[in-house]
């Protein structure tokens, strides 16, 4: 398999398994593709749960002590081995040396965060001056917004993808022609563009060097909440002229809960974008600590800081980003297209619709079928309850993450899953669908004495 090759995942899919004289649904295809995969050592990165410890787990139907199949590090991603040492690193440094860990050792407290900035930069497509470490998602939203939102009688509107856009396709997903027609027609009204990178709950990746284009063609600010496109997708901010972003890094980039997040503003903003509210973080570094009440702002979005980093926060995001240091955002693109591929070719071969079997359960995948236009996550609608089969999944072993109305949402994460991670699923979603479909069975018999 050419790990260049830009093949649609099923072709790639069906010419290993003819090379190896097997069907694409067999278990040996998926020990080929993780042989195969150069990203696999990249899983010994990270603490992989076992299944006994996972408190859904039924035992009496499982091994506890196999790996779990963890599908939701589009929620929580999972701990990077080197967070513990970085931990222990700083609170040593603290017990042996108190206040004068502000300004020695590795990573300096007062400089912790510009100490990994430029991984951080490099991730999402921008220069180092762009992008600072600081509070969390939605504060940096408050922020952004409060400094890029100016309404006037003439512009008032923020525009966001929420119920503004109509869906001649079905109701799940938006098409960019309808997004850049709005934008055409509302634009000389709308102030800011506040859209999603990646849309959480379909797992639909929006356009935004397209959006970015339209929106500042018609004279609106544009900004990305990239909570679930950061570590997932590739992006160029910089390039692509966006003019403010924000995320958080406890999903792809494994930073642990809370986690400290990240915003960025392009360059050309950078004398007059003013925050809207100041702390002392953001004066000037060389006289920060003159106190001298006399404020010299950094410039662009070094001045929207608060306050100081907090160290340990700083520590597991710098154990995360530092993985992603060892490869590319390509060569992890490669592997999660063909990951989410995979799982989407062996969804589609044992839970499509049978309309000559209407009794059969079915698995509708909602995200878009076009590989520019999702990440790593599936959306899975079930014709069944879903909340039945979810607890089914969980009890086995499986970790992914549910959402009502009446979605599964699954993302295998190139980091650390594989090609068997999928296999396995696949095999257990059949049997709780099985198990759930009994339940549902049995409920109806029930009911009807």
């Amino acid at each position: 398999m050419d790990p260049s090759s830009t093949a649609l995942p099923a072709t790639i899919i069906e010419q290993a398994a003819s090379q190896l004289g097997c069907s694409p649904t067999d278990k040996k295809l998926a020990f080929h593709l993780d042989e195969e995969d150069e990203l696999k050592n990249l899983r010994e990165c990270f603490y992989i749960p076992k299944v006994k410890d996972l408190p859904p787990t039924d035992l009496t139907l499982v091994n506890g002590e196999e790996s779990c199949i963890y599908f939701v590090g589009n929620s929580l991603g999972l701990q990077p081995k080197k967070v513990k040492t970085y931990l222990d690193e700083e609170l040593d440094k603290w017990a042996r040396t108190g206040v004068h860990g502000h300004f020695n050792g590795q990573r300096p407290w007062a400089q912790a965060d510009e100490c990994i900035v430029d991984l951080m930069a490099e991730l999402v497509g921008a220069q180092r001056h762009e992008v600072a470490l600081m509070n969390g998602l939605t504060v940096n939203l408050h922020l952004l917004m409060l400094s890029f939102f100016k309404p006037t009688p003439r512009r008032y509107k923020i525009l966001l993808e929420a119920k503004a856009f109509p869906s001649d396709h079905g109701e799940e997903t938006l098409r960019i022609e309808d997004i850049l027609a709005v934008i055409e027609e509302e634009g000389d009204s709308i102030a800011v563009i506040l859209f999603s990178g990646v849309q959480y709950y379909t797992g639909q990746l929006f356009d935004i060097p397209r959006i970015t284009k339209a929106g500042q063609k018609k004279g609106c600010f544009v900004g990305f909440d990239l909570a679930h496109a950061v570590g997932n997708v590739e992006l160029c901010l910089h390039d692509w002229g966006v003019d403010f972003a924000c995320w958080c890094t406890y999903k792809y980039l494994n930073s642990g809960a809370g986690g400290l997040a990240a915003a960025y503003i392009h360059e050309k903003h950078s004398q007059s974008i003013q925050p809207a509210l100041v702390g002392w973080w953001g004066h000037e570094f060389k006289t920060r600590f003159l106190m001298e009440n006399k404020l010299q702002l950094s410039k662009g979005i070094n001045g929207f800081r608060l306050s100081n980093p907090p160290i340990l926060l700083v520590c597991s995001l710098q154990a995360g980003l530092e993985v992603f240091g060892q490869t590319t955002m390509k060569a992890l693109r490669r592997k999660s297209v063909l990951l989410t591929g995979y799982l989407e070719y062996l969804i589609k071969h044992h839970y499509s619709e049978d309309k000559a079997n209407p009794e059969k359960p079915f698995v509708k995948i909602i995200t878009p079928p076009q590989i520019e236009e999702r990440g790593c996550q599936l959306t899975l609608t079930f014709s069944l309850p879903i909340k039945s089969v979810f607890e089914e999944l969980e009890k086995r072993g499986v970790a992914c993450d549910m959402r009502e109305p009446n979605a599964l949402r699954v993302a295998p994460i190139p980091l650390y899953n594989s090609f068997q991670d999928v296999h396995r699923f696949i095999e257990i979603l059949g049997s709780a669908i099985t198990s759930s479909k009994q339940t549902a069975n049995n409920t109806a018999l029930s009911g009807s004495y």
